[in-house]
């Protein structure tokens, strides 16, 4: 069966790839996936008081509702089985190339949550694109 991948992380740009990835999978009759990736919040202290770290439990959980939210207010009632999502622990661009394995597309928003607004495209958007192993579409938002 064809696999769709498409990258999100709450951003406007990953809505777009979203929805365009979505109605690509059903023009192929395709499986897409969706994948998010996660990681441990950046935390510092002073001097040997460091506050707790989160459970890794509750970074996941707190992700994939994250998930679950975007794709209801993109698709719908509409995503259904024909939907497989996916929350991992890394660093985006690696997770986002790992699943580009065995893919037919890699959808990705131009930029995410990244501070760089002027930037024409994202890190990880960039990183796809150098390193994915099949084809990779960037979508970037009209803003």
């Amino acid at each position: 069966m064809t696999r769709i991948v498409v990258g999100i992380d709450g951003s406007d740009a990953s809505r777009l790839a979203l929805r365009w990835a979505w109605d690509e999978a059903a023009l192929r009759g395709a499986e897409l996936h969706v994948v998010h990736a996660c990681t441990y919040p950046v935390v510092s202290g002073f001097g040997a008081v460091m506050p707790p770290l989160p459970a890794p439990g509750l970074i996941l959980g707190e992700a994939e509702r994250m998930v679950d939210q975007q794709l209801e207010e993109v698709l719908g009632e509409a995503a259904g089985d024909r939907v497989v999502r996916e929350v991992v622990f890394g660093t985006a661009s690696g997770v986002l190339v790992e699943a580009s394995k065995g893919a037919d597309l890699l959808v990705v928003g131009a930029r995410g949550r990244g501070g760089f607004t002027g930037l024409l495209l994202g890190s990880v958007s960039q990183q796809c694109v150098h390193h994915a192993r099949c084809p990779v579409v960037v979508l970037r938002t009209t803003d």
